[in-house]
């Protein structure tokens, strides 16, 4: 093991059998020892600023069927919104004039926002809010409508690969194919997107070698932005008798994915901070440095259920956060906050 910690630490990667024997022998001496590794490498790189997004969920429509989503398709006790332009620009206009300049666009895969609606969205944003990054969220997308959009001024896309096993995947995800996900995020990278991937903790049936394939994953395809978050169960889905996953394992496969990725942008997520109410101070301490706050108008903030009792801070409760940050020794940062390897 302390070969394996040592090479990890010093060349950050691991091969498949070191990672396999690392998460299968770890205890929990290593484990602190690994989030103290990965909150340090990201004070190297990132200093004391965490960077928060303002996130805009701005429809719960979805084609898709996902086992675990709330907002599956065939949910019918969702009680359905879209947002218009209008609403979508009023809503990020009132975030920018309180300082917000990275902003995160999020639904469910709803073919409404056709390629000419959500480019003139996207165009309208970018040129009546000047120094902007947008973020959109919006699932799977043909290479052509991927590219109007980053014309329109788009610069960042997040799109969870949730598993990187082909049979998981496509057993979680019914009618979707993994190969089809996969094209997606590496067209994403071609058309010159900051890209973000990522996967859950606790789906049905996962291994130690499942977590490996997800960790190799990640190192082979080099995303800007990894979210790695808890399943949590929500009881209008086909798991609804499984258990929501393990926090303490978020914090573990974080920090582990810091060591590998030490560039990448990593968010203590909304899951994590759900389930415990100090997710964001140990989501730090295992080499978070991203948080994103809600600015989704209030009528349809919890509609937005992508599993029950949602934890959904305010991007007006900026203060609160910024002195739960500042009592750890950081910033709260509202500009744009690019990968450390895009000028900002």
């Amino acid at each position: 093991m302390r070969e394996i910690l040592k090479k990890l630490y010093e060349t950050n990667n691991l091969d498949l059998n070191e990672l396999t024997f690392l998460i299968e022998n770890v205890d929990e001496a290593t484990i602190t020892d690994i989030k103290e590794k990965a909150k340090e490498l990201n004070q190297k790189i990132y200093g004391n600023k965490i960077y928060i997004r303002a996130l805009l969920e701005f429809s719960n429509y979805c084609r898709k069927n996902c086992m675990y989503c709330g907002l599956r398709k065939d949910n019918e006790n969702v009680d359905r919104f879209r947002l218009d332009k209008n609403q979508i620009v009023d809503s990020i206009g009132k975030a920018y004039d309180f300082g917000y300049r990275s902003f995160v666009m999020q639904s469910g895969e709803d073919e409404y926002y056709t390629k000419d609606i959500l480019s003139d969205i996207i165009f309208t944003l970018k040129e009546k809010f000047e120094g902007i990054a947008i973020t959109l969220s919006i699932g799977e997308r043909k290479f052509e409508e991927y590219e109007a959009f980053k014309k329109a001024g788009a610069d960042r896309f997040l799109l969870r690969h949730e598993t990187a096993n082909e049979k998981q995947y496509e057993k979680l995800h019914p009618g979707m194919s993994f190969e089809e996900r996969v094209r997606c995020l590496h067209d994403l990278k071609s058309l010159g997107y900051q890209v973000g991937a990522g996967f859950l903790v606790g789906l049905p049936k996962t291994s130690s070698q499942i977590m490996v394939e997800n960790l190799r994953f990640l190192k082979e395809l080099q995303p800007h932005m990894v979210g790695i978050g808890p399943l949590i169960i929500h009881n209008d889905t086909p798991l609804k008798n499984f258990s929501n996953g393990s926090v303490e394992d978020t914090f573990f496969y974080l920090a582990i994915t810091r060591l590998l990725l030490p560039k990448a942008m990593l968010p203590v997520t909304t899951a994590v901070n759900t389930l415990d109410k100090n997710g964001l101070e140990r989501g730090i301490h295992s080499g978070g440095n991203v948080l994103m706050l809600n600015l989704s108008p209030q009528e349809v903030k919890q509609k937005y259920e992508l599993y029950k009792n949602r934890e959904t801070k305010s991007v007006y409760d900026l203060d609160k956060v910024a002195e739960r940050l500042e009592n750890l020794g950081y910033e709260a940062y509202i500009g744009r906050g690019d990968h450390i390897d895009w000028s900002i």
